[in-house]
């Protein structure tokens, strides 16, 4: 593939995956009409830019997500020492449970992992229409309408205020259903979910922060799926160097589009957004039926 169609397909993903309007299905589209065909190294090339913005996230929201990590670390150390204090409690012992969800990051760790569950078993239950549908121009371009869907809503809804201490379990699996079928090419991963935590009450700050960094272990999931398939791909140097550069230049608008969505979030823009998509929908329909 030459570099310079790397870089397109770079800056589209980086720019798509965060801004409402989905990576995959600009994805799909782009490499319809530019014409590329990877073969068995599009699997490569897609996680390769996956990763490019997962690295947009980590930048972004590092301080975050350390805390996270951290948190999540000791929320697992507890729960060991509760279940040895069980063991010991059962033999006449008395020792003292620790609390496991006592702070707000606490929180939502366990809500990020609640919401993950539901989106990797809609994953691979959808796994092989999603494969199938990433080879039609048509499905990207009917999603595209309902991501549009999506975004008409979102700025319809009434302003939440619910942080992660007031957020539900509940809401939380809602919101990975959601973007469980948001792995079809053109429904808008940030603007489904993005939407899904607004109607469920979310500050729409944290519900942009939300969106993005529940995203990371769905992202990995997938990449970690996708491995079984490298060992039969083989790769040339042109290859490699596409793949490199497309991740960096992702990876670099993907954080410039982070940026740009924590601003946007202080206005009811979605609705411009939703317009593009039912433009671009109609345009990738015309397509499939015209070609």
């Amino acid at each position: 593939m030459p570099i310079w169609k790397a870089i397109i397909l770079g800056i589209i993903q980086g720019a798509a995956e965060f801004l409402p309007i989905s990576s995959s299905g600009h994805l799909v589209i782009a490499k319809e009409v530019l014409g590329v065909n990877l073969e068995s190294g599009g699997v490569f090339f897609d996680v390769m830019l996956h990763l490019g913005t997962l690295l947009a996230i980590f930048i972004a929201f590092w301080k975050d997500i350390k805390k996270l990590i951290i948190e999540g670390f000791k929320l697992i150390g507890d729960l060991f020492y509760n279940l040895m204090a069980a063991l010991s409690n059962a033999f006449g012992g008395q020792k003292q449970y620790k609390g496991l969800v006592r702070s707000s990051y606490r929180k939502m760790v366990v809500l990020v992992i609640v919401s993950t569950i539901p989106t990797g078993i809609i994953g691979i239950l959808l796994s092989d229409i999603i494969e199938t549908a990433n080879g039609l121009i048509l499905v990207p371009g009917v999603c595209l309408f309902v991501t549009a869907l999506f975004l008409f809503i979102a700025d319809a809804v009434d302003l939440g205020k619910k942080r992660p201490k007031d957020v539900t379990y509940k809401s939380a699996a809602l919101i990975g259903i959601v973007q469980g079928f948001a792995t079809m090419p053109g429904i808008s991963r940030s603007g489904s979910t993005i939407t899904a935590c607004l109607l469920s009450g979310f500050e729409k700050k944290f519900a942009v922060k939300y969106s993005f960094i529940m995203s990371i272990p769905a992202v990995l999931g997938a990449v970690v799926l996708e491995l079984k398939d490298f060992k039969n791909i083989s790769f040339s140097n042109d290859m490699v160097v596409s793949c490199v550069i497309a991740t960096v230049i992702a990876a670099i608008v993907g954080y410039l589009s982070i940026c740009f969505m924590m601003r946007l979030i202080r206005g009811k823009r979605y609705k411009y957004f939703a317009i593009y998509c039912i433009i671009l929908g109609c345009i990738a329909v015309g397509y499939y039926f015209v070609s």
